[in-house]
């Protein structure tokens, strides 16, 4: 299988790109050539990113929000994390929402999301009249314990 993830770009600079060896997640920028986005407080915007992609069957990319514009500007992914199929070839767009009490403006090339590529795997359903029994059964949120 190859993994390379083919990609256009608008121009030179937007292409994804890991910012240390360790990086798991490839920073992705806005496309904004024709000036900025003020993201009021509360309010969600779709940023263009000025890439297109073609992902290899068999895996997706996860967009995720970057930690820095999250803890210090309460700029997140809205649909974190966001899921680009293989099958996509169209702009690939950034859901972003301003969770904190101040206007956030973003400018043309500011890096904004990353994305995170993960192999998945394509379940068969079946349908039953029971499920089988565990020691959780159907306890939900929070039903495991604080510690």
């Amino acid at each position: 299988m190859d993994d390379r993830c083919l990609i256009i770009c608008n121009e030179p600079g937007l292409e994804p790109c890991y910012q240390t060896a360790g990086s798991a997640g490839a920073d992705i920028r806005a496309y904004l050539p024709d000036g900025p986005i003020v993201l009021l407080p509360g309010s969600i915007a779709m940023v263009p990113t000025g890439i297109r992609l073609a992902i290899p069957e068999g895996f997706e990319a996860q967009v995720r929000p970057r930690s820095g514009l999250a803890i210090k500007h309460g700029i997140t992914v809205i649909n974190s994390p966001g899921t680009i199929d293989s099958d996509y070839r169209g702009d690939v767009l950034v859901g972003l929402v301003n969770l904190s009490s101040q206007s956030y403006e973003i400018h043309h090339l500011d890096r904004i999301a990353q994305m995170v590529f993960a192999r998945y795997h394509r379940m068969e359903f079946k349908v039953v009249d029971a499920l089988d029994q565990t020691q959780r059964a159907e306890g939900g949120f929070g039903s495991s314990g604080r510690t």
